[in-house]
């Protein structure tokens, strides 16, 4: 993950902009951090080993069940990017959005057989 990644999100608001939205999103390690409400983040992200110590087994869990979540969306976006199915679309931005949720529905259930 690059710095500028999470500068990025910073300097646009991300996590204000989802919290607007009523969103939460599950993120990787590299966005430790950029949400500080521990009651209620709108970025969900694992837990860091410190150094030189072991993760306590609950955090361990924690991050197998972020990671589970984000293989399968990571999936799906790799079939979309090797397809190049949003390359060629020519439509209106809404129609692109309903059409990636559908195909991630529809990846979902092909990923559950």
């Amino acid at each position: 993950m690059l710095d500028s990644e999470i500068n990025a999100c910073r300097h646009d608001d991300l996590v204000g902009r989802l919290r607007e939205a009523g969103l939460a999103t599950i993120a990787g390690l590299g966005f430790a951090g950029l949400d500080d409400d521990a009651g209620d983040p709108a970025v969900i992200t694992g837990y860091k080993r410190p150094k030189g110590k072991k993760l306590p087994p609950g955090k361990k869990l924690v991050n197998q069940l972020i990671a589970a979540e984000r293989a399968v969306r990571e999936h799906a976006f790799a079939h979309l990017k090797n397809r190049r199915v949003l390359t060629r679309l020519r439509l209106d931005v809404k129609w692109a959005t309903r059409l990636v949720r559908a195909l991630m529905i529809l990846n979902q259930h092909e990923i559950a057989r």
